[in-house]
């Protein structure tokens, strides 16, 4: 038993350990390319402090907050669908299918169009629509034996509500404030400042003992409910918990960036197969959404010589092809 504890966490840690090598490739490569290129030695140096001015400028107030929003809500994303999938026991439960992101999303379009909500209030306006179509799916899904297959189909119906009231929202909209939600919810990573990366850092710090607590609490429950119980961990705490915690994490990055399509679904579903062994993995999920975010703002940035695509796009367009190759595969079929 001890020999195939350490075998795991010696595969845990090469893992973990090659998708970070994988995140600092992008990094560098991320605050290097540009109108202003930036080779590794100037790049090496302006980090240490000793670029010139304009060096200084692009590097700290141009690519590196773009960066960091990149990293932070990647990691957020992916470690919210390790959550969900987790705890449901579905590899198509993310806040994109199960509606948590369609709610937040349309709390906060109500919040720009009709309230005129910016910063921490949107944020708390998001976290709120997201809130209430969690607790709405765990009511539908709470009182039968099938309440992961329940939850999916009551959450792809939700989505579709929640896209029907901002569209409507939409529709009443001036053109300009219209225009620029049109763009919020497109999803995007373009001109952002360094305090939305610290509120966006600030909510991720919050929820990370939830998650460590969580990643120590679903292997058992997996086990389980009464297995869980014995061992001192109840159920329903730690769905609540676990689900808290996905909102908070999806809720607020989409309120800074967005609804980025994807990656809570891609991430865990790359991240269990490199693992191996049927854990949670949420770390690496984590990982696994920084590195995939990033990588689709690179592929949003140069795809298109001249022209800059909104990330959700990328993401959108290569979580649909991800989507139905999982629908293809036997883990699609057993759904």
């Amino acid at each position: 038993m001890q020999e195939i504890r350490a075998r795991v966490c010696r595969r845990r840690g090469a893992v973990l350990a090659g998708v970070l090598a994988a995140v600092l490739v992008v990094t560098i490569v991320s605050l290097s390319l540009g109108d202003y290129a930036i080779g590794p030695a100037e790049l090496w140096r302006t980090l240490l402090g000793g670029g010139d001015r304009v060096q200084s400028y692009v590097v700290f107030q141009v690519r590196a907050p773009r960066l960091v929003m990149a990293l932070l809500v990647g990691a957020a994303l992916g470690a919210a669908g390790a959550l969900l999938q987790s705890l449901l026991r579905n590899p198509l439960a993310s806040p994109d299918l199960l509606g948590i992101s369609a709610g937040s999303g349309a709390a906060a379009v109500f919040g720009i169009l009709i309230l005129g909500l910016t910063g921490p209030l949107l944020a708390i306006a998001a976290f709120a629509g997201g809130l209430v179509v969690a607790a709405f799916l765990l009511l539908a899904g709470s009182r039968r034996a099938d309440g992961g297959f329940r939850l999916i189909l009551a959450g792809v119906g939700v989505a579709f509500l929640c896209v029907a009231v901002t569209n409507y929202l939409m529709v009443r909209a001036k053109v300009e404030l219209a225009q620029a939600a049109l763009i919020w919810l497109t999803g995007s990573l373009a001109s952002t400042p360094w305090w939305n990366v610290a509120i966006v850092a600030g909510a991720v710090l919050l929820a990370v003992p939830a998650v460590v607590a969580c990643a120590r609490w679903l292997p058992l429950t997996q086990m389980g409910a009464a297995t869980a119980a014995s061992l001192g961990v109840p159920p329903s705490t730690v769905r609540i918990v676990a689900v808290l915690a996905a909102v908070l994490l999806t809720s607020v990055t989409c309120a800074f960036v967005g609804p980025i399509a994807f990656i809570a679904l891609c991430a865990p579903a790359i991240a269990r197969p490199l693992l191996g062994h049927g854990a949670v993995g949420i770390g690496t999920s984590a990982a696994v959404g920084a590195f995939l975010l990033t990588s689709a703002d690179l592929v949003a940035q140069f795809a298109l010589p001249g022209y800059s695509l909104p990330v959700g796009v990328v993401t959108g367009a290569i979580g649909a092809v991800f989507l139905l190759w999982l629908l293809a595969t036997s883990k699609g079929r057993q759904l």
